[in-house]
């Protein structure tokens, strides 16, 4: 049987089920009463895992909560068609399908044979993680003006997945580049 979790113990990035939904705690926030026999409130910010929807909640301190039949296992990305993103899971190699919704924003970081992790709910695919960087490479910038040489200055780059950053200025089309996944900037050279 799965454990309970009570509200007031939910904190950020933690994941539980309500109403048979899992959502991640996005933010927490708890509010004592200063009158005496006042109840104190846990408002939550929260993510439905299943829709990507964000909203918040206020509940009861003594709320209790079930742990999600949440798994996550690593997998590889192999191609995008009508259907959706396919992905090969790594323990089963069974392949696995998650629409243009589930996939979400990931779409600008997803190349031929990334790993990641993949969430399943009741054994059903969700969404993805991410790993915290992806390397990419240049598919077109402009080329460096001679004496453009100012510190810290830079221009924009269209990488391979069609995701536009700012790179530095010495950067040319060709060459692979180390992306965050959570800022969307330019994390170094490949």
């Amino acid at each position: 049987m799965p454990a309970l979790i009570e509200a007031i113990n939910v904190k950020r990035k933690m994941l539980f089920e309500h109403e048979n939904v899992p959502y991640a705690c996005l933010d927490a926030d708890v509010s004592t009463p200063t009158a005496r026999g006042g109840q104190t409130l846990v408002r939550l910010k929260m993510r439905n895992l299943l829709t990507n929807a964000v909203f918040d909640k206020t509940f009861k301190a003594g709320d209790k909560f079930r742990e999600p039949d949440l798994v996550v296992v690593p997998a590889t990305f192999l191609y995008r068609d009508g259907d959706g993103s396919h992905f090969l899971d790594q323990e089963t190699f069974e392949t696995l399908t998650l629409n243009e919704q589930q996939v979400g924003d990931a779409a600008d970081f997803l190349i031929d044979g990334l790993l990641l992790q993949l969430n399943k709910y009741n054994g059903n695919p969700i969404g993805l993680a991410l790993p915290t960087h992806v390397d990419l490479e240049i598919a077109y910038t402009e080329p460096a003006v001679r004496g453009d040489t100012s510190s810290g200055a830079t221009k924009i780059a269209r990488l391979e997945t069609g995701l536009e950053i700012k790179v530095p200025l010495f950067l040319t089309q060709g060459e692979r580049v180390r992306v965050s996944t959570e800022s969307r900037d330019f994390a170094g050279r490949a």
